[in-house]
């Protein structure tokens, strides 16, 4: 048989789902492990820690198989993410805290897995795969603690919530601690995203009392962060931007139409980290909207003509 066909098995064995045992994820599955059809299975390692870029030149080079580039959240989706589930691979090996968007966001066999993929064909395979498939929940629970110990924790009506790690969800939290509480401090949250889960906080209830009926299934390009001050019926849309663009002239058209029936007023603000990434954005920034600035927390800048025109 050819390495291919025994990954078919051997990822059978370990537990992976009928369905998603693909060629793609054989051929993955080969390149984590440096192995080509003339390499032994004991000579399997864990040592490469591998982008989606990378497995793709892998299979190219070592198998003369080539993948199309929209061949990717194939990959990332009933893939990696699979095998990662499945406690086969480990993402972001070299650092944990690594944010979910990164482009060195890297993929490798865990130590458990390699242990049993090495013993495949030899006596000792049974007795090895048998004590993975028995450690699976204790795994399970160890693969929760190492992601979950490098997570962002934001309270909400004192229940906690774990946003995943990075710059972007770090000055989301800081909006909701550092801004609502000096410029929106009667103001209720309605909606937060993640990186990693766009929908981690929703008020369902208060967003259709406003007009803003929303439902997972919807492909909204929301604001990051929505806070609603009833008393005043003002609607803070805010957008937090590190490494993407501010809230411009055609941003707000965008919104506007999103939120035509919503009958608040509306609020557009851009939360920077600090003045250095608020340099980089300030051509864009669309007038009649506001900037705030996290490592700054007490001002605000107006981009909104003579409102705020007055005497020191």
């Amino acid at each position: 048989m050819s390495r291919l066909d025994e990954s078919e098995n051997l990822l059978q064995d370990l537990g992976l789902p009928t369905q998603y045992n693909s060629k793609l994820m054989r051929y993955a599955f080969l390149t984590l492990l440096d192995i080509d059809d003339n390499t032994k299975w004991n000579k399997a390692t864990n040592q490469k820690l591998l982008r989606l870029h990378d497995i793709f030149k892998y299979i190219k080079e070592v198998f003369d198989v080539e993948y199309a580039e929209n061949s990717r959240e194939t990959l990332r989706k009933r893939v990696v993410k699979v095998l990662e589930q499945s406690h086969i691979v480990i993402k972001n090996a070299d650092d944990a805290s690594r944010p979910t968007n990164s482009g060195n966001t890297n993929y490798s066999i865990s130590k458990e897995a390699l242990l049993v993929i090495k013993s495949y064909g030899t006596e000792k395979y049974s007795n090895l795969l048998n004590e993975f498939k028995e450690s699976f929940d204790l795994l399970s629970e160890q693969y929760a603690k190492r992601r979950d110990i490098h997570k962002i924790p934001l309270v909400i009506d004192n229940k906690k919530f774990l946003l995943s790690s990075g710059s972007h969800n770090q000055l989301q939290v800081d909006i909701i601690s550092g801004f609502s509480s000096r410029f929106a401090h009667a103001s209720k949250l309605l909606y937060i995203g993640d990186t990693a889960d766009k929908y981690i906080y929703v008020d369902k209830l208060s967003l259709e009392k406003i007009g803003i009926p929303i439902s997972k299934d919807d492909k909204l390009q929301l604001p990051d962060i929505l806070l609603y001050d009833e008393k005043r019926n003002w609607l803070y849309l805010i957008e937090a931007v590190t490494t993407h663009g501010p809230i411009d002239q055609k941003r707000v058209n965008e919104l506007e139409k999103m939120f035509q029936q919503c009958p608040a007023d509306k609020i557009y603000i851009t939360a920077f980290p600090d003045r250095k990434t608020f340099r980089k954005y300030i051509a864009d920034i669309a007038w009649e909207t506001e900037v705030w600035i996290s490592e700054e927390p007490d001002h605000m800048i107006h981009f909104n003509g003579d409102k705020f025109m007055g005497p020191y």
